[in-house]
């Protein structure tokens, strides 16, 4: 890189994290800022607060929810533009995230209204039934929202993510057990921090905290160079302890804790995809596979030579699964 790129912490779990970690393990040449080409785009009125919204391609709407909380849509480009041949393909950064306007206080941030904005949205587009993909976090907001609005989507794709607080937690937990396993040295840091009751919403946390093993969300951590860090306003950890608590990447709290649509997947009477990362040790396998559990009637995906990100790892293989379904 041309200059040092100032770190950011990035939440674990389910959500996407520490981007420039992957850069600079790899010395990669992220995509510049501004350079990243975004499809027209405009700010919308949506639940009161100014959302930014961008959409390319015609035909049956698909919305796409990023992951986070806290992440804009950016990290989607260029990949999902492959289906604007058939669909109108609709991004957005939801309350708080990326362009959007943002709150004065991270309290205003809520589980409930990233559900609610996705409704406020589709009725403030003027569009009828929806296609709705959310990955990582993503798909917390799109599985309430199926269940919350069944009339108002027509396919639903869930992926890498887990059907619970209780999930996300096991989710944290052995992402803490990869840290104390595979960098002993960083893990000690942290042990000193936790032992003067340091929590890790804490700046000082962060910047000890932020570095996850290379492989944790790669099965080939070369591709981590696709992923567009230097993107302005990528990410605001404030919502990811608005939702989830301020020591959150040890213990979920909050609204994220008491998440669980596990007994009513079932409900769902809409087409539903799930898709999977062999190698994905953020959303692990075994907690994907539960979904055939959850959600007997959904098509199951697993996506072998790909980590959290498939449609980066596997684009061809992942789109062409995606063109099928939604060819339903």
């Amino acid at each position: 890189m041309n200059k040092p790129i100032r770190p950011i912490y990035f939440p674990t779990a389910i959500m996407l994290s520490c981007l420039f970690f992957f850069a600079t393990a790899f010395n990669a040449q992220p995509t510049a800022a501004g350079q990243l080409q975004h499809p027209q785009g405009e700010f919308i009125q949506v639940n009161g607060k100014n959302i930014w919204y961008e959409s390319e391609g015609t035909g049956e709407p698909l919305i796409l929810i990023a992951g986070g909380p806290g992440f804009s849509h950016a990290y989607f480009h260029p990949y999902f533009s492959a289906l604007a041949a058939s669909h109108r393909v609709i991004y957005f950064d939801a309350y708080g995230c990326g362009k959007s306007e943002r709150a004065k206080s991270k309290d205003a941030y809520s589980f409930a209204r990233a559900v609610e904005d996705v409704e406020g949205l589709r009725k403030a587009l003027k569009l009828g039934k929806v296609n709705v993909l959310g990955h990582s976090y993503g798909g917390f907001v799109a599985q309430r929202y199926a269940l919350q609005y069944p009339a108002s989507v027509k396919l639903l794709v869930l992926a890498n993510t887990v059907a619970s607080g209780q999930e996300l937690q096991l989710a944290q937990t052995r992402y803490n057990e990869e840290l104390r396993y595979q960098l002993p040295e960083l893990w000690a840091k942290v042990l000193r921090l936790r032992a003067r009751g340091v929590l890790s919403s804490a700046p000082e946390f962060q910047a000890v905290y932020g570095v996850p093993p290379v492989y944790h969300y790669f099965y080939n951590p070369e591709n981590a160079r696709r992923l567009p860090i230097t993107e302005p306003d990528l990410y605001n950890p404030d919502l990811w302890y608005a939702m989830a608590g301020n020591n959150a990447d040890f213990v979920v709290a909050g609204e994220l804790a008491r998440y669980d649509v596990r007994p009513r997947l079932r409900r769902l009477k809409m087409p539903v995809l799930v898709l999977a990362g062999r190698f994905d040790r953020n959303v692990f396998p075994e907690l994907s596979v539960r979904y055939q559990k959850y959600l007997p009637q959904a098509e199951f995906v697993m996506l072998e030579k790909s980590g959290h990100f498939p449609f980066i790892e596997e684009t061809e293989k992942s789109l062409a699964v995606l063109r099928t379904f939604l060819a339903k």
